[in-house]
This record gives C-alpha cells, sequence and structure tokens, in this order.
C-alpha cells in the first residue's frame, strides 16, 4: 500500500487507546472502505522498542515518512494509556486520510494552550464536532458516549458517525488481535490501496492474494516478529490454493545455497488435490499439461540468484521421479560427477503452478539426492550443486537456524529473503525508495499454514548475531574462464585497496588478475608458463607494486594494469629452470632478482640490469630448488641447492658458510627452523646446519615422494598419506595429495592439504585438529589470508579444470 509502513510506523508512535468497552464497540466506527487498521495496546513500551531498532529508524528518515509526519502532526497531542484504534482510508481524490478512535479522558486532546491553534465547532446530526488547527494541520473530532473520534477528513469523520461499520469480516479478523502484544495491524486487500506485494516474485499481487490479514506485532532491538491469521472470503485469492490440503515439512533450504537471494517454497499432501484447487482458479484457456512428473512430489520452490531462477522439486520417491523424466536423460555436461540433463519442456512450470510460477526458462535439470532441479543457466544449476556438496546452504547458517525458531516447521508457503531482496521487498511498497541498511538481516521469512478456512501467518525480519565459535565455510563466488587452468591460483595484494586479488594462468599461457568479487581485471598473454609463485616487488619505491616471475625464456615485470614495465620483459635464450628469486637484503626496496639457469645463476637488479661483484661461478650439479635469502642476526645467507650439494654464501656470491657431510638432497626448500638451516635428503631424513656448518640428521620415515614446510618452530612433513604437524602424525585417507601448504596468520598457524583424487580440501590448526565444517571441495592446494580486510578468512582453490573458488571462513 502507498506509503503503507511510513504510515504505520509514524502512527504507532502517535497515539494510544482502549477498545475494551462494554457500551460501545469502538469498530462500529471504523470508516468504511478502511485500508489499514492498527490497533496499539502498550504505547510507551512500543515507543521503546521502536527507537532502538535499526530498520525502523532507517525508514523514519526516508522522504514518504516526514511528508506524512506533517499531515499527522495534530495526533501527536494525544495524551492516554489506553489502546487506540488507527484507521487509514483513501479519499475519492487519493489522498490518505486518518481516523482515530479511543476511549475518552481528561486531557486527552487538551490543545487550548498551544500558540497557533484556531477551534471551531459545528453540528453534525446533532453532535458537536470540533475543527482544530494548529498551524497548517486540521482535524476533525467528537464525542460519542465515552468514545474519542477524531479524523483529517471532514466526510470521513461524518460518515462514520451516520454509518455503522457493516464489514462483518473486518471485525472478525480484528477479534483474533492478541491483547498482549504492543500492537496489531489489519490489512484490507478488498480496498484499493494496499501493500503492493510481500512476495520475491511481483507477479503475486498481495491483492489477489487474500482479503484480511491481522498480524501482532512484537518489536525489539533486534528483531521484528509478526504473527496472524489471513483470510481470502473469495475464492480466486491465492491462498484458497490450499483449501483441502495438509501443510508438510519444508526442505527447500537444505538445497538453497547461502549466497542465493531468497527462496520460495509450497507444499502439499497431494498432487492431485492441489492440480483441482490451481485448475479452478485459472481461467479457462489455460493451458495444463498431463505429466506424472509431479504425482510423488510434496514441496515445490522456486530459488532466486540474479536475474537466474531454479525450480526445485522434492520428491517422496525419487526412483518414481526419476521415471518420469526417461524422456529427458540427454547429457549436456557432467558437473561433479553429477549429471546435468537438457530439458525439453521449460514452460512446464508455469503451465502447471501458475500464478505461484510464471518461470518459462526450466532448460536444464540435475537429480540431486531427492531434489529435482530445473534451471535456466547451467552456472546456477552449478552453484546450487557445489553449495549441497559444501554443505554451504541456508539451512546450515545458524542466522537461517535463528528465525525458524519462530517459524513452524510445517507450512503452505514459505518465503525466505536475504538482505538485499528484504531492501527490495520493503522499497517497493514505499513511494520514495529509501537507503535501508539491512545486511545484519541474513535470513528474512514470511510463513502461511493454511488450517480449515484461514490460515496463519508467520513473518521473521530478525537481525543475525555473528557467532565466534560458528566457523562455517562459505563458497562466496567461483569464476569460471574459457581455458582450463594451468596453474594454482595465487593471492597478491591490490597497492590501492590493500585487499588481497588472485592471479591464475590458463593452459594457452594468458594470465589473469581476479578481484576478490570475482571480477576479471585483465588478462595477460604470456610467451610461456609461469614458472612458480608469482611475486611482488616496489621497484620505484612509491608503493605501487608489480608483478615479478619468470618463464622458460622471459622475466616479466607487470604494472597494477597488467602491462610490461620497460625493460621487461628479459629474454633469454637459454632456459629458465626455476623460479623467479626476488631478494631484499635490507628491506629498503633495493631489489635482486636471482635467475637460475641449469647449473648457473644471474643477478639483476629491478630495473633489469646485470649486479657486478657476484662472483658464484655456478654449481657442479643441476640447482633443483631456487636460491633463497635467509637474514641470520646481521649477517645474510644465500643458499642454493642441488641433489647433492648445498652452498651457503654471502651477498657477492662468496662462500660463507661449508656444509659438513655429504648428502642426496631432495628436491623440497631449504628452511631456517629452529636457527638452523633444514631440509630432507632424497630417503626422508630430515637433515639440519648450524652457521659452523655442523650437521645433524633426524629420521622421520618421510618415503622418497615427501613434502616438507616450516616456520621458524612449526615443522609440517607430508609422506603417503601421512601428515605430522609438530610431533602429531595423522592418518588421512589414501588419496593423491598436494603438497601442504602453513600460512601464519594472526599469530595463528593453519595447515592445508587438497587431496586432488576425491577433490577435497582439508585445514588443520597447529594442534593437527581439523577445522569445524572442513573438507569442502576443491582441486588445488589454497592460498588463505584475509582477502577483503573484513573479520573472517578466505582461501581460494581449483574448482572445476577452468575455474577458481573462493570460500570464507566465517
Amino acid at each position: 500500500m502507498k506509503n503503507f509502513w511510513s504510515i504505520l510506523f509514524l502512527s504507532i508512535v502517535l497515539f494510544s487507546c482502549n477498545t475494551d468497552n462494554k457500551h460501545i464497540n469502538p469498530t462500529d466506527y471504523i470508516p468504511e472502505n478502511t485500508s489499514i487498521l492498527i490497533q496499539v495496546n502498550n504505547l510507551e513500551s512500543l515507543k521503546s522498542n521502536l527507537n532502538n531498532n535499526d530498520l525502523l529508524e532507517d525508514i523514519a528518515k526516508g522522504e514518504t515518512y516526514n511528508e506524512i509526519s506533517k499531515k499527522l502532526t495534530n495526533l501527536k497531542h494525544l495524551k492516554t494509556s489506553n489502546a487506540l484504534l488507527i484507521c487509514l482510508n483513501y479519499d475519492e481524490e487519493d489522498r490518505l486520510q486518518y481516523s482515530v478512535i479511543t476511549k475518552q479522558t481528561p486531557d486527552l486532546f487538551a490543545v487550548d494552550s498551544l500558540p497557533n491553534i484556531t477551534v471551531e465547532s459545528y453540528m453534525f446530526n446533532n453532535q458537536s464536532i470540533h475543527k482544530t488547527q494548529i498551524e497548517d494541520a486540521i482535524t476533525y473530532n467528537t464525542f460519542v458516549d465515552s468514545l474519542f473520534i477524531a479524523s483529517s477528513s471532514k466526510h470521513l469523520l461524518e460518515e462514520s458517525l451516520l454509518n455503522t461499520n457493516k464489514d462483518q469480516g473486518l471485525k472478525t479478523i480484528l477479534k483474533t488481535a492478541d491483547q498482549n502484544k504492543a500492537f496489531s495491524v489489519l490489512i484490507n486487500n478488498t480496498q484499493t490501496h494496499n501493500i503492493k506485494s510481500l512476495f520475491i516474485n511481483d507477479s503475486i499481487p498481495f491483492n489477489s492474494f487474500t482479503n484480511y490479514t491481522l498480524l501482532d506485532a512484537d518489536i525489539n532491538q533486534d528483531a521484528i516478529i509478526l504473527n496472524g491469521i489471513t483470510k481470502a472470503l473469495d475464492s480466486t485469492k491465492v491462498i484458497n490454493l490450499f483449501k483441502n490440503t495438509i501443510p508438510q515439512g519444508n526442505v527447500l533450504a537444505n538445497i538453497t545455497p547461502s549466497n542465493a537471494d531468497g527462496f520460495m517454497s509450497f507444499t502439499f499432501d497431494n498432487f492431485s488435490s492441489f492440480e483441482t484447487q490451481l485448475r479452478g482458479l485459472k481461467t479457462n484457456d489455460s493451458i495444463f499439461t498431463d505429466t506424472s512428473l509431479f504425482e510423488d512430489v510434496i514441496e515445490v520452490g522456486v530459488i532466486y540468484e540474479g536475474n537466474n531462477k531454479a525450480i526445485i522439486l522434492h520428491s517422496l520417491d525419487a526412483i518414481a521421479t526419476k521415471d518420469a523424466l526417461l524422456n529427458e536423460q540427454n547429457v549436456d555436461e557432467i558437473y561433479r560427477q553429477i549429471n546435468i540433463y537438457n530439458f525439453s519442456q521449460p514452460e512446464l512450470f508455469s503451465n502447471t503452478f501458475s500464478p505461484l510460477i510464471h518461470f518459462k526458462s526450466a532448460n536444464y535439470y540435475s537429480s540431486i539426492d531427492d531434489f529435482f532441479v530445473f534451471t535456466n543457466s547451467k552456472e546456477t544449476l552449478q552453484n546450487i550443486i557445489a553449495n549441497y556438496q559444501n554443505k554451504t546452504t541456508f539451512s546450515e547458517r545458524q542466522y537461517y537456524k535463528d528465525i525458524q525458531e519462530h517459524l513452524t516447521n510445517e507450512s503452505s508457503l514459505l518465503v525466505v529473503a536475504n538482505p538485499s531482496t528484504l531492501k527490495n521487498i520493503l522499497n517497493k511498497n514505499l513511494n520514495n525508495p529509501i537507503n535501508l541498511k539491512v545486511d545484519s538481516y541474513k535470513a528474512s521469512a514470511l510463513q502461511f499454514i493454511y488450517d480449515s478456512n484461514f490460515a496463519h501467518v508467520n513473518t521473521v525480519i530478525k537481525k543475525s548475531k555473528n557467532k565466534a565459535r560458528e566457523n562455517s565455510v562459505t563458497e562466496q563466488y567461483t569464476i569460471k574462464l574459457e581455458t582450463d587452468l594451468l596453474s594454482n591460483p595465487q593471492l597478491v595484494t591490490n597497492h590501492v585497496t590493500k585487499q588481497k586479488e588472485i592471479v591464475v594462468q590458463d593452459i594457452k599461457n594468458n594470465l589473469y588478475l581476479i578481484s576478490n568479487t570475482g571480477k576479471v581485471l585483465w588478462k595477460k598473454q604470456l610467451k610461456g608458463a609461469v614458472l612458480g609463485e608469482i611475486q611482488q616487488i616496489d621497484m620505484y619505491k612509491n608503493g605501487r607494486l608489480q608483478l615479478a616471475f619468470a618463464t622458460k625464456n622471459h622475466v616479466y615485470i607487470l604494472d597494477r594494469n597488467g602491462k610490461d614495465v620497460a625493460p621487461f620483459p628479459l629474454k633469454f635464450n637459454d632456459a629458465i629452470t626455476q623460479p623467479l628469486s626476488v631478494f631484499d637484503y635490507d628491506k629498503n626496496k633495493k631489489y635482486r632478482l636471482l635467475v637460475t639457469q641449469g647449473k648457473n645463476v644471474l643477478l639483476y637488479d629491478a630495473l633489469g640490469k646485470t649486479v657486478k661483484g657476484f662472483t658464484f661461478n655456478g654449481s657442479e650439479n643441476i640447482i633443483n630448488y631456487p636460491p633463497q635469502h635467509f637474514r641470520i642476526g646481521t649477517k645474510d645467507y644465500i643458499t642454493i641447492k642441488t641433489d647433492h650439494a648445498l652452498y651457503i654464501l654471502n651477498r657477492v656470491g662468496k662462500t660463507r658458510v661449508t656444509p659438513k657431510g655429504k648428502f642426496s638432497y631432495s628436491n623440497q626448500p631449504l628452511y631456517l627452523y629452529k636457527g638452523n638451516f633444514t631440509t630432507t635428503t632424497n630417503d626422508g631424513r630430515l637433515v639440519s646446519f648450524n652457521t659452523n656448518g655442523t650437521s645433524s640428521v633426524q629420521n622421520l620415515n618421510l618415503g622418497q615422494d615427501h613434502e616438507l614446510v616450516t616456520t621458524t618452530k612449526t615443522l609440517v612433513a607430508q609422506s603417503e598419506n601421512k601428515l605430522t604437524i609438530k610431533s602429531k602424525t595423522l592418518e588421512l585417507d589414501f588419496g593423491n595429495y598436494d603438497r601442504p601448504k602453513l600460512f601464519y596468520i594472526n599469530d595463528k598457524i593453519y595447515v592445508s592439504v587438497t587431496d586432488l583424487q576425491t577433490q577435497k580440501i582439508y585445514l588443520f590448526d597447529s594442534n593437527a585438529k581439523q577445522l569445524s565444517n572442513f573438507p569442502v571441495y576443491g582441486n588445488s592446494a589454497i592460498e588463505l589470508n584475509n582477502m577483503d580486510k573484513d573479520r573472517n578468512l578466505e582461501f581460494v582453490t581449483k574448482g572445476d579444470s577452468n575455474s577458481i573458488i573462493i570460500y570464507e571462513i566465517n
């Protein structure tokens, strides 16, 4: 209804009255054609709650509220502790008018002492009526027996005195109002001015849904809870579709991604009976399709995701429903081991379930346990599959569980909205949209439960509270590229926002920079595959970061926009055999770029010039890991490792430490672990050297194909299915594991490992305890960090062969 929310909340704050009168029925004086009726029972308690509710405070800041407040300004002078009826009508010129009915008390409307006031009186039908003007606002009021009746319209007040309200439907449903609630709202949809829609789907206007709705309200600092009933006297109203059906349990939240805009679910115990109601509601020329698809279905729903939608069927007998789809078995693709089929009847659901469903583009479908999902895009279907497998659906979220406390388990119709959808629903019922701050209202719900010849109604708009121990994992974005990925995604820093972005390369050697919201910022064709990880440098010492890396025959420096920084790329005739090493000895951005070619190391500065004076003449064997730099005290150590030798040099390439003992080294990095240079041997032993070159060996019982990663105090090793974190060894399921990653973030250590065979990502803490809600789906080692500077950590991994997934740990 036009201006409904603003009128409602302003009116609540202004008045109060008592309708419990043994001699006079206040409802007799309700003006005919009242669109909205508000019964306030406890004004003072309500005022306190209203003032502390963020959502209502936002609504009060809107232009619509301010305009209406001027019209209703006289009513703020009412002083009473009794209950109150507020009636809202529209006159013949489509102007809002109000009426107030309350118990007469001394000084109820004592305005004589106000400045700029004019009071006139006249007789109407032997009744004295006062016209009170305070500045520009006019109110007409009178007393009938023990009642005070006032209105903004002379005609409306006189009609109320002449004609007793005969709307028995309105009076009957008003009797169900709970006197113990702060206030109740009665919406009369028999009038042309009403709420436009309370549904995500605009094709269900509220005036076609029901006739009368009575809602008892509880408002507190964090929630608006509305409970009541609705009744349709007209058989053509949508709510009567559920007549002669028994509400079933709504389980659509179990498959709705938590990143969806919301969903609508409706249930029935018998499709044949429900179809009869549908046929009775539609016109004779409506299209019906005979199908056995819905015979075992008890719940149908719509998931909303931007401009895309998905139709969900929940079946009691999935095998029978699959049999009904035997003619729809054309596989389009396989996603995460689930078939995506083409569907040849895209208008089936609109033809069958309108006006509840008007979706005519269901071109794809998949069967997921007891659910059958039909969508207009494969991406939407893939998102649903991914979130279902990862258990990142609405039903897994604490904020959804919180609103379920105010809902019944079974319902005829359920609508759940995320913050942006809630904002849209509220604003489409206002003349002037408001920039409502609803981000903390993670899930809101509207529920109808049909019972005999009426339906119960529950509405929940509740602020979500973050729980520190929730630790849920949310799949935020899936970024699909045109070509399969060549490298694992890596995080780099955006020097403008200080947030993290993603770099990744595809098999055509295109390098991508992708924002943390999934937007591809640029794509650059490279002359070869990137070797190892990309480094970031500030070559001009101005805070702007560049990407530095090597391919087989080039060293690149790229700026923020993916452009080459002169004189790069440097071209090399001989192959570069290890990733680019970048050293900043004194943390003064005087970078050294080390290029490895077989047995040799070339040294350049950040401007691509050869650094003279580096005397290392090459190793006896092929270098098996990129050169590394360590600082111990005031001394620098450069390490170069081959299969049979370890060179520990100073800045100019001369030997600083001569390691004692002969070892066959693995291809694992060198670490500064417990103050010593530490790596592993080919046969899986841990070997360490102090700064005097003295060695020590520890048998870790690692196989030949092992991985090692450490911090200064924490060691992580993996061999086959055994993962060791500090002194604890975990036996994982047998699989094909990518190398473990160790992250030190906010004084906490995280260890991740990915089973490429089962596509599962595991995350542990430093005590080898697996974090909640892991494993999750992924196809590569992860990069973990705070990507967007909120309170939560995010990580990025490969999804399918050409996709990247960003997860958030809440």
